[in-house]
């Protein structure tokens, strides 16, 4: 049976920037490792699946000030990526790494190809010098090296371990109840562990509150619309003295996930192979817990709560979807989270999850952007209100739509949704996307 520590080892990791082209630098930094030396690359191929390519496509890249995509990820994993710190593999680089990486993309010295046919997880990348070929493959999960080769002789092959055609491991629990009683099992080193995550991701929320000229110097060059922060301004205009829950729970979500996906040079806790399932497994259990007066244990333990429920989800919807899993799956891992935190019974956590599931199960994942905001933040408030509800005891009688007898049936449901009945929806909308940023660099 999987232990806490061994689930919050696998699944909550800090990731700088998106973790889709923080893959991708992740695995042109690990092949480059590979090589003698780095001053003679001629070329970087990379290989991914759509759903690495969509979420990849128009995402601001940490530390670049404004530029975006996975082929600059690829030139900076190339130029300074340092693979051994994982989803942070670009903390260490600087302007001009940023400058000669747009270099490289203007020359094509970078290709990015889609691979239509594969979802999910997966970076190929090949690195080319005048006299050796060097290549990593990522799959399953975003920081999960399979294979390194050097000049067709494989240098590093790991140990093939059990895992569903999700990408998560299969010793995970089959029943929420019994993957709940994991967080029986919390520590002191667990609560830190986890008070250090949510400590990461407000820093990263006032980051988003931020007006641009106080941004100037935190390499994040936020360009978006403020979301978070205007969310505080239209409330302050309603007259209230005191910003609701649901009010400051949306705004610290949106101003967190805004300021990662233009670029902030900070991370964030993930959950789940994502920064944005992150953003809202984690703040708004936080927010209500401080805004409460829960303990520092309470909080670590409903927040434990929220990141193997937000699992749970996940193993049915994969590890990258056409639903969007920051607020379909992390949703309903926040709702268990803020459920448990406020004493409410396994029942009702059921049922928390579950109306948050009936409610918003069908929001589209359109690629990972500054407009991500939006959706982080307006689930992380139906979580509230989901909760609310359960603990009101408001339910949903009998079953209807995705809702089922069971929070597992219903999570059945949702998942088959987004893997059967939403299978073309990820090339469709690639094509829109392509229109507007294709560039000359990427092929399929």
């Amino acid at each position: 049976m999987l232990t806490l520590k061994e689930f919050l080892r696998s699944e909550v990791k800090p990731a700088l920037g998106c973790t889709e082209p923080g893959a991708v630098a992740l695995a042109v930094a690990r092949a480059c490792a590979e090589l003698p030396g780095r001053d003679d690359i001629a070329a970087v191929r990379v290989t991914v699946s759509s759903s690495i390519y969509k979420n990849g496509m128009a995402v601001g890249i940490p530390g670049t000030k404004g530029a975006r995509g996975n082929a600059i990820a690829a030139a900076m994993g190339a130029i300074c990526g340092d693979a051994s710190l994982g989803l942070e593999v670009l903390r260490n680089s600087t302007l001009e790494d940023v400058a000669k990486a747009e270099a490289w993309v203007r020359d094509e010295r970078v290709s990015i190809y889609c691979d239509p046919d594969r979802s999910g997880v997966y970076v190929l990348a090949s690195v080319f010098t005048p006299g050796h070929k060097a290549v990593c493959l990522i799959e399953n999960s975003h920081s999960n090296v399979v294979k390194t080769v050097l000049d067709n002789e494989t240098t590093y092959e790991a140990e093939r371990k059990g895992s569903s055609a999700s990408g998560f491991d299969d010793g995970f629990p089959q029943t929420l109840q019994e993957a709940l009683a994991m967080a029986d099992e919390i520590d002191a080193e667990d609560v830190k562990f986890i008070w250090d995550g949510i400590n990461m991701n407000y820093k990263v929320a006032e980051g988003g509150f931020r007006s641009p000229q106080e941004c100037s110097s935190c390499g994040a060059c936020l360009q978006g619309s403020k979301f978070g922060l205007t969310l505080l301004e239209i409330d302050q205009d309603c007259g209230c003295n005191k910003v609701p829950a649901a009010m400051e729970i949306r705004s610290t979500c949106a101003a967190a996930a805004e300021a990662r996906m233009s670029g902030i040079l900070l991370p964030v806790m993930s959950s789940a192979g994502s920064g944005n399932h992150g953003i809202t497994a984690i703040l708004p259990v936080a927010v209500l817990g401080r805004r409460t007066g829960k303990s520092v244990e309470e909080i670590a333990k409903a927040v434990a709560v929220s990141h193997i429920a937000t699992s749970f989800v996940k193993h049915n919807l994969g590890r990258l979807s056409p639903v969007c899993g920051c607020s379909v799956a992390a949703g309903a891992g926040a709702a268990a989270g803020m459920t448990y935190l406020m004493g409410g019974s396994y029942d009702q956590i059921c049922t928390a999850m579950s109306l948050l599931l009936a409610n918003i199960a069908g929001m589209l994942c359109d690629g990972a952007k500054e407009s991500c905001a939006l959706k982080v933040g307006a689930a992380a408030t139906e979580a509230y209100y989901a909760m609310e509800w359960a603990l009101m005891g408001q339910r949903l009688a009998v079953p209807q739509g995705v809702f089922g007898e069971t929070i597992e049936e219903t999570v059945e449901n949702v998942g088959r949704i987004s893997r059967e009945g939403m299978r073309t929806v990820d090339r469709v909308m690639i094509e829109i996307l392509d229109k507007r940023h294709r560039p000359s660099s990427v092929a399929f």
